[in-house]
């Protein structure tokens, strides 16, 4: 199913890992990654997209660079891929902010430094397994930079899935926006908890 793509490729010197979140973002990749030099891997889901308007201009991306796509406060989203939309569901009722970060390798550093210094919770998004996943390369970039920011990495299990309609799947695992909010609301009482405690 592909879950694993982002946690090997991750491994690959040189190598350029994308992940769409919208049937234009793919075709854009699709393109980014024929004029790049170097290898380029574009990691994206079977089934349909959300039905975005497609732009006929191909254009190359700025390698590396995320954007973001809603504004909030308190918690951000760093959404990989297919679960960019769900993040901005999510978002919507936490009144988060959510970045579609669109590379796992280079990842945009300055951006998530710069998300992480104003929001009291970072929550990753990917439909990849969180070993070794695009979560880790979050978790390694803040811990070198002695970054202490609460982090909450969402994503698939250290097993094998089993096979169904994808979106029934990722509900299973808390990865649709209903699954992605209750996680963020025990991950806040959890530390509101252990706050009044101390």
């Amino acid at each position: 199913a592909g879950i694993f793509d982002l946690s090997y490729l991750r491994c690959v010197p040189n190598m350029i890992v994308m992940t769409p979140s919208d049937e234009n973002e793919t075709r854009q990749m699709l393109y980014t990654g024929w004029v790049h030099e170097g290898p380029a891997a574009i990691r994206y889901p079977r089934g349909r997209g959300p039905g975005v308007v497609i732009e006929q201009n191909m254009t190359a991306m700025p390698i590396g660079k995320a954007r973001i796509v809603r504004e909030g406060s308190e918690v951000v989203f760093l959404a990989f891929g297919s679960l960019v939309p769900p993040a901005l569901v999510a978002g919507d009722t936490l009144g988060a902010t959510v970045v579609d970060m669109r590379f796992v390798k280079p990842l945009d550093e300055d951006c998530v430094i710069a998300q992480t210094a104003r929001h009291a919770l970072v929550v990753t998004l990917e439909e990849n397994v969180v070993a070794g996943g695009a979560g880790s390369a979050v978790n390694e970039l803040l811990l070198a930079r002695g970054m202490n920011t609460a982090v909450l990495n969402l994503g698939l299990p250290d097993r094998f899935p089993a096979h169904g309609n994808p979106d029934h799947e990722l509900a299973s695992y808390g990865l649709d926006a209903d699954g992605i909010v209750a996680s963020v609301r025990a991950r806040l009482a959890d530390a509101a908890r252990s706050s009044s405690a101390g």
